[in-house]
């Protein structure tokens, strides 16, 4: 490992101690590196606004921050065990490379508001991430809903309830991913906030232009309390995963229906070939692997939350804790997304079986229609659903899945589906 950044002289370092105390921040800093040399960028020309660094220093610094960042991304630098963790990494390139120039890169800052700026701009990039992916699905299920118009029985308790149809199901989690794209964007409005110049938590005896680098980094506004820039670190995180598993509730829901619609028994749903695997000892097996792990994909996400509350159990200030929370916000969003980019296509490809949906529509299923009607015709409700529910079979005498359909006026429902509406909120978010 190359010269710490907090060394002096006459203390010996342990290199068991620094195996720990580094643990794998250098390999999780490969993550935000990038965001990282753009965020050093904006500070040395915030450094060169205030006379810190020269113009040729300025100069000669973002050249050798972009020359870093097009050899990190060819991989001929290469983020490894030689640095305690990405920040000094970038400081020892530009020392080796401009000497005293490089020297000054530091004035004015910290590693807790270098870490926090690379995480809070790498949190908006996956929070963009996320809210285009719930929209692509949005926009699959209203599409669908259009053109699928199918008869399907419709469950509560797991049990044949009502008449339902494949519009219906698919305009229900068009309009849950549509909410979910929105909270998305509104939880990145949340993190939307530079903490670039709050140092180490308490400010520095320097006259930053918070506000140039806040403008010129993306950000919509500034952090302004730098004691609140380490309370927030970790509840922003929260936050962002919040976000994340509402998009992967809805999909486990989402998942656990084509789970149950693809077995022999229900027999509802066929899906494309490449998204099932074969039994390594059963030659007949197809299995929806696929759409299981999707299923288990909201695991890694409670996992990372409940990991970084954990660690928020801190007094004001930094605490190296926080240290830890990396990972697992990496960890959470990478599975998430990973598994939510794979939804569009499945939504786009599976197959319904249209005869097999019917006949899971039973004549007991038009009770609620003939108690509705009755109530309309002036039958007191709980005399008309008691009637229909001793009529048993006799509810559905000369009645289709069609015509219950139809008959559902309610808005949302069977002929009310209100798509038009679902698009519009879709389309205000682009």
């Amino acid at each position: 490992m190359s010269d710490l950044l907090w060394q002096k002289s006459g203390i010996r370092i342990d290199p068991r101690i620094m195996r720990f105390l580094a643990g794998d921040d250098v390999v999780l800093d490969r993550e935000f590196f990038l965001f990282d040399i753009e965020a050093s960028k904006v500070h040395v020309e915030g450094l060169a606004r205030i006379g810190i660094v020269n113009a040729a220093e300025s100069a000669d610094l973002i050249r050798e921050l972009e020359l870093l960042g097009a050899d990190f991304r060819s991989g001929s630098f290469m983020l490894d065990e030689r640095y305690e963790d990405g920040h000094s990494a970038i400081e020892s390139r530009l020392i080796e490379r401009l000497g005293d120039a490089g020297r000054k890169i530091h004035s004015g800052r910290s590693r807790n508001d270098q870490v926090l700026v690379a995480s809070r701009l790498w949190l908006k990039s996956k929070l963009l991430e996320l809210s285009l992916v719930c929209a692509a699905v949005a926009n699959v299920c209203i599409h669908r809903a259009e053109h699928d118009v199918l008869p399907m029985p419709g469950y509560t308790h797991l049990q044949r309830a009502v008449v339902s149809s494949t519009a219906m199901w698919f305009a229900g989690f068009a309009e849950a991913f549509v909410d979910n794209a929105w909270r998305a964007r509104q939880t990145l409005d949340l993190v939307d906030a530079n903490p670039l110049g709050t140092a180490a938590g308490y400010g520095v005896n320097l006259a930053l232009d918070r506000e140039y680098t806040t403008r010129k980094l993306g950000f919509a506004r500034m952090q302004i309390s730098p004691i609140y820039t380490q309370l927030s670190r970790g509840k922003f995180e929260m936050a962002a995963l919040d976000a994340l598993g509402a998009a992967l509730l809805d999909l486990r829901r989402l998942a656990w229906d084509l789970s149950l619609f693809t077995t022999s028994e229900f027999g509802f749903v066929k899906l494309p070939p490449q998204f099932t695997t074969g039994s390594s000892i059963m030659p007949n097996k197809r299995n929806p692997d696929v759409i299981e792990l999707m299923r288990a994909s909201y695991a890694s996400v409670a996992a990372a939350r409940t990991e970084i509350e954990q660690l928020l159990s801190l007094p004001t200030g930094y605490q190296r804790d926080l240290q830890v929370s990396k990972g697992a916000i990496f960890h959470g969003f990478h599975r998430g997304l990973d598994a939510l980019a794979l939804l569009p296509d499945l939504l786009v490809q599976f197959e319904w079986n249209a005869e097999r949906m019917r006949a899971g529509i039973d004549a007991t299923m038009y009770a609620t229609d003939a108690a509705i009607e009755a109530a309309v015709a002036g039958v007191p409700f709980r005399d008309a659903y008691r009637a229909a529910a001793e009529s048993g079979d006799e509810a559905g005498q000369g009645r289709t899945p069609e015509s219950s359909l139809a008959a559902r006026t309610s808005p949302g429902s069977g002929s009310d589906l209100r798509l038009d509406e679902l698009r519009r909120r879709l389309t205000e978010l682009t």
